[in-house]
């Protein structure tokens, strides 16, 4: 019995090393391009609009304040501080928007200056068209970044041999809103919210084999959701609420062929807003 319970536990050691990444494995991973959600899949997969809105995005900033718990560097920020690229790439996959560069508009203007430079050089005319002017800009940034909203776990222990799992629910906050640049009117307003969840698994036994022998072993594994990829969640959903509203309000529309009842956006605009 006692050889048995030895080789029941070599193997299942030897399974959980596998587990266990080297720095080969980390090493050896290619890059390939960012995974994307549910959000994502219903962004690129929006109706087509009656004609695409010119919007300028100056900035898309983190105003939670919150920084990375220890044992991580005080200086770290937990949420991106890139949200602004994010929500320019959701914009233009939606299909809704152009969006005008304004965040590197410094060097933008630049460049420009550079290339009127040469056409004088060279005695050509100054050919450069002037930039375009957006129709619409879009203000907001991350609000709110709450942690352990709720956590939890389970586990079981026999005879010096147990299982343990826990869990830990966090949460980012984004709001977007669309102002008509003539006016300064807030023509929409939104506000989503993603969950980020964390789990960790643990198995282990410490048990004496004879009265001189003590066999001990510990495996585990934790899995972190990224919190960048929940502020894109949370950003690109922001976009399709965005959407749906300025439909429903008569902002921008659909083509006349296409019933707004039909699509996507009618779901969106329609969900049921969640209870505390």
């Amino acid at each position: 019995m006692r050889l048995v319970t030895v080789g029941i536990l070599a193997l299942w050691l030897s399974g959980c090393a596998g587990v266990v990444a080297t720095p080969e494995n980390l090493e050896g991973a290619p890059a390939t391009l960012t995974p994307r959600g549910a959000a994502y899949q219903d962004l690129i997969s929006l109706p087509p609009p009656a004609g695409r809105i010119f919007v300028s995005v100056y900035d898309f900033r983190d105003q939670t304040g919150q920084y990375r718990p220890a044992p991580a560097s005080t200086f770290s920020t937990a949420v991106t501080q890139g949200a602004a690229a994010m929500l320019t790439g959701a914009l233009a996959d939606s299909g809704w928007f152009i969006p005008l560069e304004r965040v590197g508009l410094q060097n933008l203007l630049t460049e420009r200056r550079i290339i009127r430079a040469e056409f004088e050089r060279f005695g050509q005319p100054d050919t450069l068209p002037s930039l375009r002017a957006a129709s619409v800009m879009l203000e907001g940034g991350i609000i709110a970044y709450e942690s352990n909203i709720r956590t939890g776990g389970a586990g079981v222990e026999y005879f010096g041999i147990g299982a343990s799992g826990e869990y830990q629910v966090d949460q980012v906050t984004v709001n977007l809103r669309a102002v008509e640049i003539s006016s300064g009117e807030v023509l929409a307003n939104v506000t989503t919210t993603k969950t980020i969840y964390s789990k960790e698994l643990r198995a282990g036994v410490y048990r004496f084999i004879d009265f001189s022998r003590l066999l001990e072993a510990e495996a585990g594994i934790t899995t972190n959701e990224p919190v960048q990829m929940a502020v894109m969640a949370a950003i690109e959903s922001s976009v399709i609420h965005l959407i749906a509203q300025g439909v429903e309000n008569r902002l921008w529309n659909l083509p006349s062929e296409i019933d707004f009842n039909q699509t996507i956006l009618a779901d969106y605009l329609n969900a049921p807003i969640p209870q505390l």
